[in-house]
């Protein structure tokens, strides 16, 4: 028996234990519907349902939930994969609900002739107005007592397409009175002219998904059937078609919290919104809390398992902090990423004590983190730049980067003193002109110098010229009832600077990370052709521990 580690573990163990499952046939299924691309919502479902595959010994199936033509594309059904693999899970099969159409199709047929379905003509509207309400009882549709054979004649019809779309639909003969609505003769065949991206034209009919669900997870064998908590209210349905149909065993649905996570779209028909407005670059804009633009933006697959195995498996709903997403990325990133210095807002800074022509290498540690260091080297000579926010004519108290006729240590290199500032002709700061300690040295000081400030810097000679991209959220932090997610946005969730970069960030694979020091971790990204510094994280940590 393995050793429970949340509510849902408890049930399958107390199941294990009175004999209602078979501890060898424990089988999960991840039923995303490939309508869009899978958010990070989807990474906690996914990281359940693969994690009690794996604690069980068990199966977990991709079930592609394919019963909406009109929404659906071939094109999400790869990029769900690719999320899957990107995660490091591995499923058993591949199943899609249109595998079993003709399969759901009978089970109608057999519904109908036990008694438990009728097709009806109301239209849409018609059956959502006399649904009821919470306090009152629906009122029953006049189409509802036809005989078993006119059923199964008009559905017979229906598949063969001699019905417009929306004219009739086959609903289940439940309880119109049912104090959860769910159950008040739902709707659980319509008629649809949509080409299917599998199927083709051959179908006109489809089944709804509550009806498809219950028969495709028994169909495969699902052994739990793990939804978050919107489909809760479902559950008597799912069961119900369970039970009339004679599933043995019966698949148990068991719901649990979706993930949310403040300042995030947590919805694919409002993230589908942002992509179809030009609000973002594509499903995989960095921004984006698809796992696709999480991926491109850099995050570490381990370091989003983390987060998901950190925020743990619970019955009720609640929002999780961003910051504490990012806190699990950039303790990930800590201890893996190679150390780098880039300059967003390059200042030149010319040493005159250095020598004309002279260059020498000095040593780069590459993570102060890792238990046998290593260093690269790194050129420096007489003209560098800085960043110009570490430098200022106007420092306030305890301001320990760069003044006038002050000292401070270029990272890895020398302590230099700031002699002189030249200025443009707007008056702004356009060079400083500096001396070096020659006998300060990193690793080697005997100048006697204490200085509290290090800086990063890029030597002239071999610095590149790139684009820097830091990302503040797609969402302010405000919400209001009713607000939609768009009186939300933030107009200004990109900053561009034209900065420079030492060569190294180029010697490794694109995706490698690297933390900039003292400026946040990054990565190289191609937008639109041109390749870029794109930001993973920032340093600063607002996640209270």
């Amino acid at each position: 028996m393995v050793e429970a580690t949340n509510f849902i573990e408890q049930i399958i163990n107390e199941e294990i234990e009175s004999g209602k499952v078979d501890e060898n046939k424990i089988q999960t299924r991840f039923p995303p519907e490939p309508n869009g691309y899978l958010h990070i919502g989807h990474a906690k479902s996914l990281c359940l349902n693969f994690g009690v595959k794996e604690k069980y010994n068990g199966k977990c199936n991709l079930f592609l939930d394919d019963t909406n033509p009109s929404k659906e594309k071939e094109e999400y059904e790869e990029a769900i994969k690719k999320d899957i693999e990107w995660l490091g899970f591995s499923y058993d099969k591949v199943v899609h609900a249109s595998d079993f159409y003709e399969q759901i199709y009978s089970y109608a047929e057999k519904e109908i002739e036990m008694g438990n379905a009728f097709v009806c003509d109301m239209t849409p509207e018609e059956i959502s107005a006399n649904r009821g309400t919470l306090t009152e009882p629906g009122k029953e549709s006049p189409y509802r007592n036809r005989s078993v054979e006119e059923n199964l004649k008009l559905f017979h019809e229906m598949r063969e397409g001699k019905f417009p779309d929306g004219s009739k639909c086959l609903r289940a003969k439940i309880d119109m009175a049912s104090p959860n609505i769910n159950m008040r003769d739902p709707v659980i065949y319509r008629i649809l002219r949509e080409t299917h991206y599998r199927t083709g034209d051959k179908w006109c009919v489809y089944p709804m998904y509550d009806f498809a669900h219950p028969i495709c997870d028994y169909l495969q064998g699902v052994t739990h059937s793990l939804c978050t908590l919107e489909f809760e209210d479902h559950r008597p349905l799912y069961d119900w078609v369970g039970i009339t149909l004679g599933f043995n065993p019966k698949p148990r649905q068991i719901e649990f919290a979706r993930l949310n996570v403040t300042n995030l779209v947590m919805s694919k028909r409002y993230l589908k919104r942002l992509v179809e407005e030009g609000k973002v670059d594509g499903w995989d804009d960095p921004r984006m809390p698809t796992l696709t633009g999480l991926r491109n933006r850099g995050i570490p697959s381990e370091a989003l398992k983390d987060f998901c195995a950190r925020i743990g498996i619970a019955k009720a709903n609640s929002e999780v902090q961003i910051s504490y997403l990012e806190a699990c990325v950039r303790e990930y990133l800590n201890a893996n990423a190679e150390r780098a210095m880039a300059v967003l807002k390059p200042l030149k800074v010319t040493i005159t004590n250095y020598p004309d022509g002279k260059s020498e290498q000095v040593d780069f540690e590459i993570n102060p983190n890792e238990e046998i260091k290593r260093t690269r080297k790194i050129n420096f000579s007489k003209h560098i730049y800085i960043d110009a926010e570490d430098f200022s004519l106007a420092p306030p108290p305890k301001y320990f980067r760069l003044k006038k006729d002050g000292y401070v240590r270029l990272k890895s290199a020398y302590i230099i003193h700031c002699d002189d500032v030249v200025f443009d002709k707007d008056g702004n700061v356009q060079e400083l002109l500096c001396s070096y300690v020659e006998d300060s040295r990193s690793g080697n000081d005997t100048s006697g110098i204490k200085v509290k400030g290090t800086i990063q810097w890029v030597n002239e000679a071999d610095g590149k010229d790139i684009e820097i991209r830091k990302y503040g959220y797609l969402l302010k932090d405000a919400e209001y009832e009713g607000q939609d997610f768009s009186e939300r946005m933030n107009e200004n969730s990109v900053s561009v600077f034209n900065g420079k970069v030492e060569p190294y960030v180029f010697t490794n694979d694109i995706d490698t990370p690297y933390q900039l020091m003292r400026t946040g971790y990054f990565k190289r990204l191609v937008v639109k052709g041109k390749e870029i510094l794109s930001e993973i994280v920032s340093l600063k940590d607002n996640f209270n521990k």
